[in-house]
């Protein structure tokens, strides 16, 4: 009997063994059971939710953008596009090589696509392909139960009715990077979403945007529709109407074609931009469709840079259209008064270097007003010699140059009025005499924008008054059809210089335009157009006289800018033509052509 007692022993301990075992599994597979319903119960219930409900966004299509007169320049356009969903995939590359040859892709153009945003949860549709043909829509339809990765959507696209016209103005729309998205900064817009980039489309996004809205529908296993639960439409952003006028800027672009420059029409009584064009230019369409890198990097490297706006961007010094500031700063300061006179030879000396007139003979005896009208610059240089680098540049300042103007576009440039203290700053060099009377003829490193100058002129032509420039005249709500006026301040602080000053310095502006000044060719028969030259000499002296003794054309930038009419003035003309030649030659007959269609239209 004791031998039998050991052996139930040893049974019990093995027993003991196997029941630990037993209960530690039993645990394991309640605690594996309780974390299945209980931790992760939001997730499994949203699985099994997926296969009965489906979620669909309903893009909500942009705002329509017109110009003054209700012309449409963007619309909308009904588009389909196609996207993967990672998760749905069974063999991810036996995927990416079936889809390539349904819909005719490159494989590798496929893959690099899916990379971009291979950061992005596995149920995220990424987009591959848009803008999809009727028969490439119909293919993914009928092929729906092969590819349950695919995932078909629609999306309202945008389309720029008259291709490249006033494309730097409207800008282009383009996809949310992972960056853009990752940053917090779009956080209402979700993966594949076209936004603006640049131009209007970008600083009034808000706005056009819209709000996008959302089907619930119920969906078999495999994702065939049975019926939908509920809708929530979409709401188009709001329509926006700029103050262009399409003719104007048609015309703008029509004689700036094949020349780079730029040239802004605007109302001096208000600021708003009638028309601002730049060439070289490019067609916003080609951005709807989603790029590769590649064509990316293409267009970014094109060396004719045809997304810079140049009315906005572009930083050019002034030459002799900077005269006007030098005059009304000498006057204002009481340095010279209107009788002043200097006399020009054609060249001079001043702090021991030598310094040229454009009149190779000089324009003897002459006054503020001549000074204005035959553009001299020695009577230039002896205003710098008497005002000083550092009171020229706080008369430029306050007459706008070297300043943001706040028009309603991204990414405008400040340039830059020159003094000693950006010298030390900029170059670690001290400010020498000689260099304040180069750029008391708008030379050296003084740079300014287009539109700068434009704002300048309608300062001078207001006598004083400011006006800030912009593109947005109301925007509209399309569900109430309600229009708001935007208010742009008409007026800010006044420019604290005499109105003496202002009328004195219009004298010879009108004098240039109206009693064969170089600005001749801008003459309007009736108009009274008011208007200054410059050219800008790009390449250095020495290199100017030695291309000049070969007998070679210098090439200078050609500039224009003025307003009509004198009195009560209307609108501002400023034209830039880079490498275009003298001023009066090239780009006043250019601005001739834009005063006499404003004309035309408005007198």
């Amino acid at each position: 009997m004791k031998k039998i007692y050991e052996d139930l022993s040893l049974i019990l301990k093995r027993s003991n063994k196997i029941l630990l075992f037993v209960e530690i599994l039993l645990i394991i597979l309640v605690f594996y059971f309780w974390k299945i319903q209980i931790i992760d119960h939001d997730k499994y219930w949203k699985q099994s939710e997926a296969n009965r409900i489906q979620e669909t966004v309903l893009p909500s299509p942009r705002g329509l953008i017109k110009d003054r007169e209700d012309t449409i320049l963007a619309k909308n356009i009904a588009s389909f596009k196609a996207s993967i969903i990672r998760e749905n995939c069974d063999d991810y590359d036996s995927s990416l090589r079936r889809i390539a040859r349904l819909l005719d892709l490159d494989v590798e153009v496929l893959k690099g696509r899916i990379k971009k945003y291979e950061t992005l949860p596995l149920f995220k549709p990424i987009v591959f392909k848009d803008n999809l043909t009727i028969e490439e829509v119909s293919l993914i339809e009928a092929r729906k139960l092969e590819f349950p990765e695919l995932v078909l959507q629609t999306e309202p696209k945008r389309s720029y009715s008259y291709d490249n016209f006033s494309a730097h103005n409207l800008g282009y729309i383009q996809e949310l990077s992972i960056e853009e998205i990752n940053s917090g900064i779009n956080k209402d817009r979700r993966l594949g979403d076209l936004i603006g980039k640049t131009g209007l489309e970008k600083k009034y996004e808000d706005l056009l945007k819209g709000t996008e809205g959302q089907t619930i529908a119920v969906v078999d296993s495999v994702g065939r529709y049975m019926g939908e639960i509920s809708r929530k439409d979409p709401i188009q952003g709001y329509d926006l109407k700029l103050t262009l006028d399409f003719d104007l800027q048609e015309k703008a672009e029509e004689l700036l074609a094949g020349r780079e420059g730029a040239a802004v029409v605007m109302d001096v009584r208000n600021g708003e931009i009638l028309a601002l064009a730049s060439y070289p230019t490019y067609d916003p369409n080609k951005f709807i469709n989603r790029f590769t890198p590649e064509e990316w990097v293409d267009l970014v490297n094109n060396p004719e840079f045809p997304l810079e706006n140049r009315a906005i961007r572009g930083l050019y010094s002034p030459g002799s259209i900077f005269k006007l500031a030098m005059a009304l700063a000498a006057l204002d300061s009481n340095s010279i008064t209107e009788r002043t006179v200097f006399t020009c030879r054609g060249r001079t000396r001043i702090y021991g270097q030598p310094f040229s007139c454009w009149k190779g003979q000089g324009h003897g005896l002459i006054g503020l007003t001549g000074s204005i009208q035959h553009s001299c610059n020695i009577y230039f240089y002896n205003l710098g010699k008497k005002l000083g680098i550092e009171e020229i540049a706080r008369y430029a300042k306050i007459l706008g140059l070297g300043e943001k103007t706040g028009i309603d576009l991204p990414g405008e440039k400040e340039g830059l009025i020159p003094s000693p203290g950006w010298k030390r700053r900029a170059r670690n060099l001290p400010w020498y005499p000689g260099e304040t009377i180069s750029v008391s003829i708008g030379q050296g490193p003084i740079l300014v924008t287009p539109l700068q100058i434009a704002v300048h002129t309608s300062l001078i032509a207001n006598r004083g008054e400011r006006v800030t420039p912009h593109l947005l005249q109301s925007h509209t709500d399309p569900a109430t059809g309600e229009e708001e006026k935007f208010s742009f301040p008409s007026t800010f602080d006044r420019a604290e210089i005499k109105r003496s000053s202002f009328e004195k310095v219009i004298k010879g502006m009108w004098k240039a335009v109206n009693e064969g000044g170089t600005a001749r060719l801008a003459r309007v028969e009736g108009f009274n157009v008011c208007g200054k030259t410059g050219s800008t000499q790009v390449i250095s002296s020495v290199k100017a006289n030695e291309l000049s003794r070969a007998e070679k054309e210098i090439k200078t930038h050609s500039w224009f800018t003025g307003f009509a009419p004198k009195d009560n003035p209307k609108i501002v003309v400023t034209v830039l033509v880079a490498y275009g030649g003298p001023g009066g030659k090239r780009a006043a007959p250019m601005a001739r052509k834009l005063f006499e269609l404003y004309r035309e239209k408005n007198d």
